[in-house]
């Protein structure tokens, strides 16, 4: 897999969602929608965990969601956006709410992104990820910061943006520029190969297209920056974009209007995984269980 055209400028997406978070509108409908399917596939995995981390949290809202699904649990809300956390910090009244009594489980947030995550080995027992991977710089690396944290027997949960996801607009721009406008964003069998490579066990990953639409494509790109999920790839075009790309890309777009309407594919990839028992403790040397079994004589 060519990693180059998914490499990512880190401090550029956090200004983005930073921003996004400050103008407070809530124009995060697409991520509830994907967090409400979540949930529904959480209902058939049992688990309890005793502490989770919510890693890309933004606003908070799927904090309040795991605080009803588990009422025991300690939780951090971890998002490499201050503003973000600012914003979950003030809704954190409806998030306690989510507990049977405001006296339960601590709720903590850490500012922090995928490429560290300031917690000890082993000391997560879920992972939860809304649409968050996407905006890592490196996903295998993000993967296996996962699984450190994780204690064995720990749980991974996530979703994330597949690779024909705004392929209409990626296409539309295409016509317009040959710079990058638009995400690349892996695909499916490579994320359940990076899954394997990090050392989790069990991997499952499944996949569902979504179609937003819109009056137009002003309205598209206009949603896409009030959630903060403007392009932040490295070789993105910098400064402001020229009249005449953007008049290209409109009329290019206007040319796939269907029904009096344009259509945003959105494609949604699923995983879950889980972290076994280690085979090799920290200082090289491997774990071999013995099972003991004693024969009784009659």
């Amino acid at each position: 897999m060519n990693t180059e055209a998914f490499r990512l400028d880190v401090r550029q997406a956090r200004r983005a969602f930073g921003r996004a978070a400050r103008a407070g509108k809530d124009s995060a409908v697409l991520q509830r929608e994907v967090e409400g399917r979540m949930l529904d596939r959480l209902d058939y995995i049992r688990v309890q965990p005793a502490r989770i981390l919510d890693v890309g949290c933004g606003a908070g809202r799927g904090l309040a969601s795991l605080g009803r699904r588990f009422p025991n649990a300690e939780l951090f809300g971890v998002d490499f956006a201050r503003p973000a956390l600012g914003a979950a910090r003030r809704s954190e009244s409806r998030i306690a709410r989510a507990w049977r009594s405001l006296a339960g489980p601590a709720l903590t947030y850490v500012c922090a992104d995928f490429s560290h995550l300031p917690f000890r080995s082993g000391s997560a027992a879920m992972v939860w990820s809304n649409l968050a991977l996407a905006w890592a710089a490196d996903a295998l690396s993000a993967l296996r910061e996962i699984h450190r944290v994780l204690s064995p027997g720990g749980f991974l949960m996530f979703s994330t943006y597949g690779p024909d996801t705004l392929k209409e607009l990626k296409a539309a721009f295409a016509v317009a520029s040959g710079m990058s406008h638009v995400h690349s964003f892996v695909d499916m069998h490579d994320l359940g190969d990076m899954l394997v490579a990090s050392g989790f066990a069990a991997p499952v990953m499944d996949m569902e297209t979504l179609t937003l639409t819109y009056a137009d494509a002003t309205a598209l790109v206009g949603d896409l920056r009030a959630s903060g999920q403007t392009c932040a790839a490295v070789g993105r075009r910098h400064g402001l974009m020229g009249r005449g790309v953007w008049s290209r890309m409109l009329e290019s777009y206007e040319s796939r209007r269907s029904q009096g309407r344009l259509a945003a594919t959105i494609e949604v990839l699923y995983g879950h995984a889980w972290k076994g028992e280690p085979r090799v403790e920290a200082e090289g040397r491997r774990v071999v269980k013995i099972e003991m079994r004693t024969k009784i004589q009659r």
